[in-house]
């Protein structure tokens, strides 16, 4: 039995609402809105322009920077509109308005069948490069950078990570079980990227037969399939690495810094369609689930689906939900309405009704300790709370090592003073990412 992580805790998992609910193929949507800004780094720019005919897998819109991906057309038809549309983290971005010719034509050249054995490591990453992938679980880092690490850090293990920790969320499980060897050749794909004979495969142990699936896939090969221990926030990297090589990431550092690579299910799912099929990132599997949803369901969805459209496909609300998230109820972001569109990193849309929301009015903090014992990152998310609140976000970073915070939530979840703290840390973040901008444009133009 392997040791579990420092701290976390163990929330309603509530994925019965959509984990034998096979993976739906959503139909043909009428018109899409894909924004331009969907992962983190430089944001592309857009290479058409309203009348542009464009067919399924074209690019779209791109960047020259190196912290880049390229966006691709998720549909054919015809460009009705750039221009600025609602989007689920920003508010506002550039986006690109498709309307469908009801063909589904692909660019010309693609899907095909591709020896990836044949090619060497750099013209993998430049394929996935090419193909618009970014991590799939939320954090949406591009992922040929990820799996281009300097060569001063050298890497010698891949983690596929399968823990799927957060509540609701079964998108992972279900492709787990119905796409067990795109998985093994993604996973055979990426180590061979990153020169790595050594890999990991982790899944909670409340997943048995995600786990026999992968044991499965992966028997007679390099990669081991473990069973974790279930506690939320399994899943975060830093703790995965913990439990599976009992390496420890240190404050500041990142996973390559101790020679470890780390993966989301979906994603290496898309490295196998990129690399296999020669088919970029334009759908994904996404969970529509909650209390409020009339029939959750697991569904494979086109960039740029409205999240309207997706709960219409879901038969839409049972009732009016009293918290609507795109994500999972941990780490997810609330939305305010359902005129947004699916992005590369959306995992899940929750409907969540009065009777799985946490009522309470936020008061001052009570100095009662249960966020600091259950942090997993060993932090005080009191203090970087009440740093927040104050405005002192300098000293957040510096004295209370703010940027080591994995947001995971699990110190909302037992505060019982209901402090937004997660917010507090995420807006200390984007202060001090504000700044050292700032800083840098000025050391540019001097």
């Amino acid at each position: 039995m392997l040791k579990s992580f420092r701290g976390g805790i163990h929330p309603k998992d509530s994925k019965s609402y959509t984990a034998d609910k096979p993976i739906e193929i959503a139909p043909l949507p009428n018109k899409v809105i894909i924004p331009v800004r969907q992962h983190i780094g430089a944001p592309c720019s857009p290479i058409v322009k309203k009348g542009d005919l464009v067919k399924k897998g074209q690019i779209i819109a791109s960047s020259a920077d190196f912290v880049s991906s390229p966006v691709h057309a998720s549909i054919s038809g015809t460009v009705l509109d750039v221009a600025e549309y609602p989007h689920a983290i920003f508010g506002k971005c550039l986006s690109v308005v498709i309307e469908s010719d009801g063909q589904d034509t692909f660019i010309e050249g693609i899907p095909f069948e591709r020896d990836w054995q044949k090619l060497k490591d750099n013209e993998l990453r430049d394929i996935i490069r090419e193909a618009g992938l970014v991590g799939m679980g939320g954090a949406t880092f591009p992922t040929h950078v990820k799996l281009a690490p300097p060569k001063e850090k050298k890497i010698d293990t891949f983690i596929l990570n399968a823990a799927e920790c957060e509540p609701f969320l079964t998108a992972d499980y279900r492709m787990m079980l119905e796409y067990s060897d795109r998985i093994l050749t993604g996973v055979q794909i990426t180590m061979k990227v990153l020169g790595v004979s050594k890999a990991y495969v982790g899944i909670e142990d409340n997943k048995p037969d995600a786990v026999t699936a992968m044991q499965k896939a992966f028997a007679g090969t390099s990669v081991e399939v473990k069973a974790i221990p279930t506690k939320y926030p399994q899943g975060a990297e830093k703790m995965l690495i913990k439990v599976l090589t009992g390496r420890e990431v240190p404050s500041g550092a990142l996973p390559a810094d101790i020679g470890v690579v780390v993966q989301n299910v979906g994603t290496v799912v898309a490295i196998y369609d990129a690399v296999v099929k020669g088919i970029p990132l334009i759908q994904r599997v996404t969970t529509i689930s909650g209390s409020g949803i009339k029939n959750p369901k697991n569904l494979l969805l086109r960039i740029g689906t409205t999240f309207s459209e997706a709960v219409a496909h879901c038969g839409g609300f049972s009732e009016e939900p009293a918290k609507l998230i795109m994500g999972g109820p941990m780490m997810g972001f609330a939305q305010s309405n359902l005129n947004i569109s699916i992005i590369k990193g959306v995992s899940g849309i929750l409907g969540l009704t009065k009777k799985d929301v946490q009522n309470g009015k936020e008061s001052a903090c009570i100095s009662c300790g249960k966020c600091v014992h259950v942090c997993p990152c060993g932090l005080n998310p009191s203090m970087l709370s009440i740093l927040g609140q104050k405005n002192f976000y300098e000293e957040a970073k510096e004295e209370q090592s703010l940027f080591d915070c994995a947001e995971c939530g699990s110190c909302v979840y037992v505060c019982p003073a209901k402090r937004n703290i997660v917010q507090y840390i995420r807006y200390c973040k984007m202060k001090n990412a504000a700044k050292a901008a700032q800083k840098a444009a000025k050391s540019v133009t001097a």
